[in-house]
C-alpha cells in the first residue's frame, strides 16, 4: 500500500510532457522558427528586389544577406548543440559567433546607410527612405548591448542563452516589417520582435514558475524604445538627421 501511494505522489511530482519539452527544446525550436520567418517572409520581397531589380542595388546588401542569414543558421547551430551537450564544440564555435555577430552589426549600419541613399537618391523615395532610416539604426542598438551582455555572460548559462535569444529576436524585425500593413501597420510589426520575447518568458513561467531577470529587463526597454522610435521617426528633427546622414 505504502509503495503504491509512494508512486503516486513520484507520478504527480514528474513535470508534464509541455514543461519537459520546453525545458530541453524551447530555444532550439524557436531557431527553427526564426529560420521559418526569416525565409518566409523575405522570399515575398528579394527575388524581385535583389534578384531582378530594376535599377541595381549597392553591392553591400549581398554580403548583409550572408551574414544575417548566416547568423540565423550558427543561432540553430549553436542551441542545437546546447541540447546535445556538445559543451566544448559549442565554446569553440563561439568564437566564430563573436567574430558573426560583429559583422552583423557594422553590415547592419553600414547598408543601412548605403540602402536608404539609394532609395532616397537614386530611387527618390523621399521621406519615406529617411523615415525608415530609423528602423534598422534601431535594430543594431538593440542588438548591440543584448549580444555584448550574452558576450559577456557566456559562462552563466542562464544569462547567456536568453541574451543570445534575444539578440535573434531582435534581427527577425526586418522580416516582421515584410508582413502587410493590413495586419501590422505602420511600426506594429515591432509586436512580433516582441511576441518572441514574450515566448521566451513564457517559456520560464511555465518550467520555472517565475520570469528571468533578463526578459524582465528587456521586454520593457525593447517596448519603450520601440515605441519612441514610431514616435521619433516622423519629426522634423529626424528627418533632417536622417538627411545628414544620407547625404
Amino acid at each position: 500500500m505504502a509503495t503504491a501511494y509512494t508512486g503516486a505522489i513520484s507520478r504527480a511530482s514528474q513535470p508534464s510532457l509541455l514543461v519537459r519539452f520546453l525545458d530541453k527544446y524551447f530555444y532550439f525550436a524557436m531557431s527553427l522558427f526564426i529560420l521559418v520567418l526569416v525565409t518566409g517572409m523575405f522570399s515575398t520581397t528579394v527575388p524581385d528586389k535583389l534578384f531582378h531589380p530594376k535599377i541595381e542595388p549597392p553591392l553591400i546588401v549581398w554580403f548583409h544577406g550572408v551574414v544575417f542569414y548566416g547568423w540565423v543558421l550558427f543561432f540553430i547551430l549553436q542551441t542545437g548543440l546546447a541540447r546535445l551537450r556538445k559543451t566544448r564544440l559549442h565554446r569553440t564555435l563561439g568564437w566564430f559567433g563573436l567574430a558573426l555577430g560583429i559583422a552583423v552589426f557594422f553590415l547592419g549600419v553600414s547598408t543601412t546607410i548605403a540602402m536608404h541613399r539609394f532609395e532616397f537618391n537614386t530611387l527618390h523615395q523621399g521621406n519615406l527612405a529617411l523615415i525608415s532610416t530609423s528602423v534598422p539604426l534601431f535594430d543594431m542598438l538593440c542588438f548591440a548591448p543584448a549580444f555584448t551582455l550574452a558576450i559577456a555572460f557566456r559562462k552563466k548559462l542562464e544569462y547567456h542563452r536568453r541574451l543570445m535569444y534575444i539578440a535573434s529576436c531582435i534581427l527577425t524585425a526586418a522580416a516582421w516589417g515584410r508582413i502587410p500593413e493590413s495586419i501590422l501597420p505602420g511600426f506594429w510589426f515591432y509586436a512580433g520582435v516582441d511576441f518572441l520575447v514574450i515566448l521566451g518568458a513564457t517559456r520560464d513561467l511555465i518550467v520555472n514558475r517565475k520570469i528571468h531577470r533578463v526578459y524582465m529587463l528587456a521586454l520593457p526597454l525593447l517596448a519603450a524604445g520601440q515605441f519612441t522610435v514610431a514616435q521619433i521617426s516622423f519629426s522634423a528633427w529626424w528627418l533632417r538627421a536622417a538627411k545628414a546622414i544620407l547625404l
